[in-house]
């Protein structure tokens, strides 16, 4: 009869502990998220708004890339001269991509990243932009996530009267990720575009809550801010918004 010592007793405990443990997931390489809201009102007060956004990042062995794609819409109906025309009262289309190069230390990067904006009740017939400099994520873990990069880059603007608005610019950007449970995820994005002439910053802030694998809700509230406008127009802009993301892989 085979009595086995209590050495090999543990050198058997674990080899099977080895072959039943489940290895860690990795992240995907590729994830693309689709956000889409909307909002339309009847009665005495008539309005149609829609809010649409592509959400991709992909995460490479040098690389980590993202890219942005979203598109706002809303129709009013007023009251002129006791008669009710229908009036498009906002109308965005805005795209961006970043690409952060891993340095030896991974969570060291440097990055190029380049955007473009329509807005039509802006004052600016377009803006667009393209930076490059440092990247730094500050850690990432199960829990939370913190990353940052700055950088010089190069303003492209119009403004609607035709004037051109082009200048150099120092941008920075802030990314704040907290799981707050294994259903609901807080983000805050920041970014500012500082120039001689204008300083452009966008700020969101949202929470999601996960409805089943691939479905959930989000609410945000994004503000954006331009220094240097035409009388007539603001220089804050609010956006608060209730979607639904889904994501495709």
């Amino acid at each position: 009869m085979f009595v086995a010592s209590a050495a090999q007793a543990d050198a058997l405990d674990n080899l099977f502990a080895a072959d039943v443990s489940v290895p860690e997931e990795a992240e995907k390489p590729f994830s693309l998220d689709g956000e889409l809201g909307l909002i339309s009102t009847t009665g005495n007060t008539k309005a149609t708004s829609f809010k649409g956004r592509l959400n991709a990042h992909q995460e490479l062995e040098s690389w980590s890339n993202d890219y942005i794609v979203e598109g706002f819409y809303k129709k009013d109906e007023k009251t002129i001269d006791e008669d009710k025309v229908s009036e498009t009262t906002a109308q965005k289309i805005f795209g961006s991509a970043q690409g952060n190069y891993k340095l030896e230390n991974p969570d060291h990067r440097v990055f190029a990243f380049g955007s473009y904006e329509d807005d039509r009740f802006s004052g600016f017939e377009y803006q667009a932009t393209v930076a490059g400099g440092w990247a730094h994520q500050l850690w990432k873990n199960d829990v939370s996530a913190f990353s940052y990069s700055i950088g010089p880059g190069y303003s492209f603007a119009e403004r609607d009267t035709g004037e051109s608005a082009n200048g150099a610019i120092v941008r920075g950007a802030l990314d704040y990720k907290w799981k707050i449970s294994d259903t609901a995820n807080f983000r805050q994005l920041f970014s500012t575009e500082v120039g001689s002439d204008n300083t452009k910053s966008k700020s969101e802030t949202s929470l999601s809550a996960q409805i089943n694998g691939s479905l959930a809700m989000k609410v945000a509230l994004i503000l954006n801010h331009n220094t240097d406008v035409a009388d007539d127009v603001e220089e804050l802009d609010t956006q608060t918004s209730v979607t639904l993301v889904y994501s495709f892989f």
